[in-house]
């Protein structure tokens, strides 16, 4: 996209089934993203001219998925002025995704990076159009309308399950 205004990025190409939600979801309510591999550990030049210039470049929110040691969502954090989302990935090197966890989530004090669930690219997604729409009253309407899809879904199941009863449901 020309204008981006999330940047997600992720350590490897095999994070991308777990970011391409947070994908899908800035593209259906029409946010403009860029989505790249950035490894904090194989590529660290590009990462920290990533971390310093995205900014520069009109993102405004970072969503960072990593897996393994999961380094990449706190490394950026502690060099970019931008809010940075952190998704741990369940890697093939992983335990059992706890070392994911911990790593994004156990920031030390002043590298705040907001944590979202194991493999949780759409609620980073989500939350990336939250904080824009803190500020945007247009991406605020979406995202209130998405909370009242959710809302709508459930009572639709609750009707359901009042006329079918369990048996039927």
């Amino acid at each position: 996209m020309s204008n981006p205004r999330v940047s997600i990025i992720m350590g490897s190409d095999s994070d991308l089934p777990v970011m391409k939600p947070a994908a899908e979801f800035l593209d259906s309510i029409g946010i403009d993203y860029e989505l790249t591999i950035v490894s904090a550990h194989r590529t660290p030049d590009r990462m920290i001219e990533f971390a310093q210039n995205a900014h520069k470049r009109g993102v405004q929110v970072i969503v960072a998925g990593a897996g393994g040691a999961a380094h990449l969502p706190g490394m950026v954090a502690s060099i970019t002025p931008l809010p940075v989302i952190g998704v741990p990935v369940k890697s093939s090197n992983s335990i059992d995704g706890w070392d994911s966890i911990l790593s994004i989530l156990q920031m030390p004090s002043g590298i705040p990076v907001a944590t979202v669930a194991l493999n949780g690219g759409k609620n980073a997604g989500i939350l990336a159009a939250t904080i824009l729409g803190s500020a945007d009253e247009e991406v605020r309407s979406k995202i209130v309308a998405y909370k009242k899809s959710l809302t709508d879904a459930v009572m639709a199941k609750v009707d359901k399950v009042k006329d079918m009863g369990y048996k039927g449901f």
